[in-house]
């Protein structure tokens, strides 16, 4: 049924949508959606080009799962009524500062008010001023070698983000290097094999995505996603599809 659902939300995707957008207001079959999920892509570093194919994926995801999407990239959208509209704040390939006094209040109070986050690459590449966003991360990115294939081993398959991922999974993406080890303060979910490629610089204990509770919300990561064709991969798809349940809550299933 899940990869079902997957091939559907495919529907669409050679399309790539704007930089800001909004889904339907309907759920599949009529009726309000049962949560709102707001995707930021907003870069004042590196801009990823893949970041109009994954705002496109999330509204395909949300489309075929039942939950509706906005994009934006405008920090001002980062307001305490706004957010509340909200119960996923999903950071798409983010970099530098993109929130501000006002924006990190926001989304602060969002979190502890049992929101959830979800972040995507290079959410980790942003807001190193920030020690509270470094914590609801897990950790920032330090370095990258070039983008090769590598092999992926899930620590934990009980979580949705994890359920259809096999084992070992063969990857090719940009493989962040953290600036710390997310593990002790983090429920880790996938590693990758740094036998596998070349310039890995955590060791042989390297993760690539987890999730953890934070601060009275709940918050979930993914290193990979830097390359466009991840978001029209069935796999991949489930992997960030999983992530969002995660951040919606047990409110909420598919």
């Amino acid at each position: 049924m899940a990869r079902a659902l997957l091939a559907a939300s495919l529907v669409g995707l050679a399309g790539c949508g704007p930089a800001v957008a909004r889904a339907p207001d309907t759920a599949p079959g009529g009726g309000a959606p049962p949560f709102r999920l707001l995707v930021f892509s907003r870069t004042l570093g590196y801009r990823h080009d893949s970041i109009p194919d994954g705002i496109a994926a999330v509204e395909a995801l949300g489309r075929a799962h039942g939950f509706a999407v906005d994009a934006t990239e405008d920090a001002g959208s980062f307001t305490p009524a706004n957010l509340a509209r909200y119960r996923v704040v999903l950071f798409l390939s983010t970099t530098g500062d993109v929130l501000q006094g006002p924006g990190r209040d926001a989304l602060q109070a969002f979190v502890r008010a049992g929101g959830g986050f979800a972040g995507v690459h290079s959410a980790a590449d942003t807001l190193y001023d920030w020690p509270w966003y470094g914590g609801l991360v897990g950790t920032w990115f330090a370095r990258h070698p070039a983008i090769q294939r590598a092999t992926i081993r899930v620590a934990d398959r009980s979580q949705p983000s994890t359920r259809d991922v096999p084992d070992p999974w063969m990857w090719t993406d940009e493989w962040y290097d953290f600036r710390a080890d997310p593990g002790p303060a983090v429920h880790v979910l996938l590693t990758v094999d740094e036998a596998t490629y070349q310039g890995g610089g955590m060791g042989a204990d390297h993760p690539i995505a987890w999730y953890h509770p934070y601060d009275g919300g709940r918050a979930w990561y993914t290193g990979l996603g830097h390359v466009r064709q991840a978001y029209t991969d069935p796999v991949f798809l489930s992997h960030l599809l999983g992530g969002i349940q995660y951040a919606a809550g047990s409110a909420w299933r598919s």
